[in-house]
């Protein structure tokens, strides 16, 4: 079965020879690291097996966040802490989208457009938080992570909040927990949310650049009580540290186009899609980040230096409700971190140096 990494071997070098001179930097770079990983251009790591003696070269990985191949384990990483910092209590996510008719500007500008977009959506949600119709806490605790794509690798910008259900107040120095099923008003805050990224625009000078039309209608917002934050932290675990695509959607790369499975919202049914090798390229690499953006955010008590400790929240939630309400104790994986073994014996590989590209024998770099 084909690979990312053997779709862009064979066609980057037509991609680079087309669109080289108008390409982002960032978009060559992510190429240069999904053609190098786990080759001698990111050198070797060197092991000996504890049971026959025998050496074993090998390669390293890229290490870069848009490569297919080497985030895994980053991911579940990122499950597990987030995991152990639940509060006890009802959890919300809330999904903000942009209209349709405004995602050129995001692909021509995203490292202002997807800062704007984090800042609008979440003082939208402070400002509703701390409002004592609804929740009455300043300090509420949150974090959001960013997508960009969708099923057929369109562009599709939004962010997923993880919400607890309820905020910090420092005015009395107490919690203030919302509704089991209700935060705050989905279209009040759509209306904050868009007034905001507005005014974020006009003050980047950047008004001009956005059809005023795109601020007239409400702006999507989706706001769903999920329970337990457990579900929706497995859930974006998937997506904080891996890309658009996966190998294992790959189902045929052949004479020049690529076919790739996907399914459509609340359907189980797999769909296919077959794009020209050139096309889903561009399609990917669109979803490529600015160097340095960081598509994770935490706010409020979920932010370290928010000066209100999240251990006094979850005691202060306990103590509202007598003990009696406490974080999900749903069974967690064991994963324990191995090293690898050695394919002749059995062996524990010991791991004893690393060889840098330009120390292996043969090798020629890029220059």
């Amino acid at each position: 079965m084909a690979t990312i990494q053997d779709i862009f071997r064979e066609h980057a070098p037509a991609y680079l020879e087309t669109y080289g001179e108008r390409m982002p930097r960032n978009h060559r770079r992510v190429i240069d690291s999904i053609l190098s990983c786990r080759t001698s251009a990111c050198g070797m790591a060197v092991y000996e097996c504890a049971g026959c003696g025998k050496y074993h070269h090998i390669f390293r990985s890229c290490g870069n966040r848009h490569c297919p191949t080497c985030q895994n384990q980053k991911a579940l990483d990122w499950m597990d802490r987030q995991l152990g910092r639940q509060v006890p209590g009802t959890y919300f996510m809330i999904t903000f989208t942009v209209p349709e008719e405004i995602r050129g500007f995001f692909r021509s500008r995203q490292g202002v457009a997807y800062d704007a977009l984090f800042k609008a959506s979440s003082e939208a949600m402070k400002t509703l938080a701390a409002d004592a119709r609804f929740i009455g806490g300043d300090v509420p605790g949150f974090f959001g992570v960013l997508h960009t794509w969708g099923r057929t690798l369109n562009y599709h910008p939004h962010i997923h909040y993880v919400v607890t259900g309820g905020a910090w107040s420092r005015a009395d120095n107490a919690w203030h927990p919302s509704r089991p099923c209700f935060y705050v008003p989905n279209k009040a805050l759509s209306r904050i949310y868009r007034a905001k990224f507005r005014d974020l625009m006009r003050d980047a000078g950047m008004s001009r650049l956005i059809d005023p039309a795109v601020f007239r209608d409400g702006w999507n917002v989706n706001i769903q009580p999920v329970g337990a934050a457990e579900q929706s932290i497995r859930y974006l675990s998937h997506y904080v540290f891996k890309v658009a695509i996966s190998d294992h959607r790959i189902v045929d790369a052949a004479e020049g186009t690529v076919t790739f499975s996907y399914k459509k919202t609340k359907s189980r049914r797999t769909r296919y899609m077959k794009l020209d090798a050139g096309d889903f390229m561009s399609r990917f690499l669109q979803h490529s980040l600015p160097p340095g953006f960081m598509k994770v955010r935490y706010y409020g008590f979920m932010h370290p230096c928010s000066g209100v400790p999240l251990e006094k929240v979850r005691t202060s939630i306990e103590m509202m409700h007598g003990f009696d309400v406490v974080v999900s104790e749903a069974p967690r994986e064991v994963r324990e971190k191995t090293r690898p073994i050695c394919p002749d014996c059995g062996g524990e590989l010991m791991y004893r140096c690393t060889v840098l590209p330009h120390q292996i024998p043969g090798y020629r770099g890029s220059g």
